[in-house]
């Protein structure tokens, strides 16, 4: 493998992502060159100086071999991460080297957990970054770094199948070039959208973009310490859960319902199953608020019910409520969605639905091998029959992901936290959720964690946002051979 190579387009990316440093600090400027216009400034010149090396001494190479596409990937997601971290490290703060590395990646990887425990007192221009990060990462680093980086010509495609997970590539019937058009067009349109909604609802511009960003990304970071509940608007909440759905729904698919195709939401099998699973919990959700008498009517049960409900399964994590003094029920539900997540080929996280779905589809089908031994079972889904090394794929995934978070809630037992604490702050990390139950609840962060819960924490986001494999196979001692 070209080291070499690798490390150039590596440099690519990083100087794609040093111009939104300079955008971050042009906000700061907008503002009066608060607090964050050095840290911002100087970490753009940091970034585009460690970006630009490569492009300068490696020549540039039009082939990828599939081993260097990994390398590229992963490498880019982690100097992504690595330089994210300048920012808050030069404005001091509440930002350690552990807390500013934590904040880096939970905003990269779209998980929304934080550190931090008065996010308002953060300047406009550090605000603003914070929560591009989580859009930049939201539909991958690479991914838009595709969008500038037409030299690569037919290594895009190598490069751009590892992006996007192995699980959603059954809706895309385009080029690689086509591909890479529908999701930056859906995502870039959705953010507008997104952006134009909350402002006619009553939010400022600033707080209406930052609040897109996240919102589009599944992430979840905030401008305010209360999150959303800090805005009390039925219309931003009722705005925000219609965004946080779309953008957990396989952006080919909404592409597809947009233009008339026939793999559209209504028509796939996995997106009304998607559809069917999150409509009915968040119903019993809200029964169950209303009949514990949490809420003093229907309405208000309905309202934080749903919101609340939906910033889990699409792995978003905004905050209305305090979950964690929800009925047993509830928890229960919201730990269920955590674990899901939304639709492969989203921007949520967690295990997705489609695996879901396949694995309540093989756990039937060896239900009815026992009853009939000689008959030959299919797997389908959207109808279409999946091979068998598809299947086992998935099914591995899902063990794998669940004694990764078996791991975690160790490690944090082990370090002294609760076991709810330990086990939903693994499950969080893991699915990119954000907040969890117990000391790390929807009004909580990471802050008073140790710091071996947060390096690991920090571990399984990026696990959870590269799907596992890629990050294994990126520090696998053959795979450099």
């Amino acid at each position: 493998m070209r080291l070499t190579v690798v490390f150039r387009y590596i440099g690519m990316v990083l100087l794609f992502e040093s111009a939104f440093m300079l955008l971050s600090a042009g906000v700061s400027y907008y503002y009066g060159m608060d607090g964050s216009f050095t840290p911002m400034l100087l970490s753009f010149l940091f970034t585009a100086l460690l970006g630009s090396f490569p492009l300068i001494f490696v020549p540039k190479s039009s082939r990828l071999s599939s081993k260097e596409s990994y390398a590229i990937v992963i490498g880019a997601w982690l100097m992504s991460c690595v330089v994210g971290t300048f920012p808050y490290l030069l404005w001091g703060g509440e930002f350690s080297l552990i807390n500013a590395w934590f904040e880096s990646v939970s905003g990269f990887t779209a998980t929304g957990a934080s550190i931090l425990n008065d996010i308002e007192a953060l300047p406009r221009g550090l605000l603003f970054w914070r929560s591009l990060t989580h859009w930049i990462g939201g539909v991958g680093v690479v991914m838009f770094a595709l969008v500038i980086m037409p030299m690569i010509g037919r290594s895009r495609m190598s490069v751009s199948n590892l992006e996007i997970s192995s699980m959603a590539r059954d809706n895309y019937r385009y080029t690689s070039k086509t591909i890479i058009k529908i999701l930056m067009g859906i995502y870039l349109g959705m953010t507008i959208a997104n952006f134009v909604a909350l402002k006619i609802a009553g939010m400022g511009w600033f707080d209406a973009v930052c609040h897109a960003f996240s919102t589009i990304a599944t992430g979840g970071f905030s401008t305010k310490n209360a999150s959303l509940g800090y805005f009390n608007s039925a219309w931003i909440e009722a705005i925000t859960i219609f965004f946080m759905f779309l953008s957990s729904i396989h952006l080919g698919i909404t592409y597809a319902t947009i233009t008339g195709g026939r793999n559209n939401l209504f028509r796939t099998e996995s997106a009304k199953f998607y559809m069917g699973i999150t409509l009915v919990l968040c119903a019993i959700l809200s029964i169950s608020l209303w009949s514990n008498g949490l809420y003093d009517n229907l309405g208000d049960s309905i309202r934080h019910g749903f919101f609340q409900g939906v910033s889990i399964v699409t792995s978003t994590g905004f905050a209305t409520a305090d979950t964690t003094i929800w009925p047993s029920l509830c928890v229960c539900i919201l730990i269920y969605f955590s674990l899901q997540g939304g639709m492969a080929g989203s921007t949520a996280g967690g295990l997705k639905s489609d695996r879901v779905l396949m694995a309540g589809k093989v756990m039937r089908s060896q239900i009815k091998l026992q009853q009939h031994p000689g008959a030959v079972m299919r797997i389908k889904c959207n109808g279409n029959t999946q091979e068998p090394s598809i299947v086992h794929f998935a099914m591995l995934y899902i063990v794998i992901y669940a004694f990764i978070i078996l791991i975690g809630t160790l490690i944090n037992a082990a370090c002294g936290l609760d076991i709810v604490t330990s086990f939903t702050a693994s499950v969080a990390s893991m699915g990119n959720i954000g907040p969890g139950f117990g000391e790390v609840g929807s009004l909580d962060n990471f802050s008073a964690m140790p710091f071996v819960v947060k390096l690991f924490s920090t571990l399984q986001m990026l696990l959870g946002r590269l799907e596992i494999f890629g990050l294994l196979h990126f520090f696998t001692m053959r795979w450099w051979v």
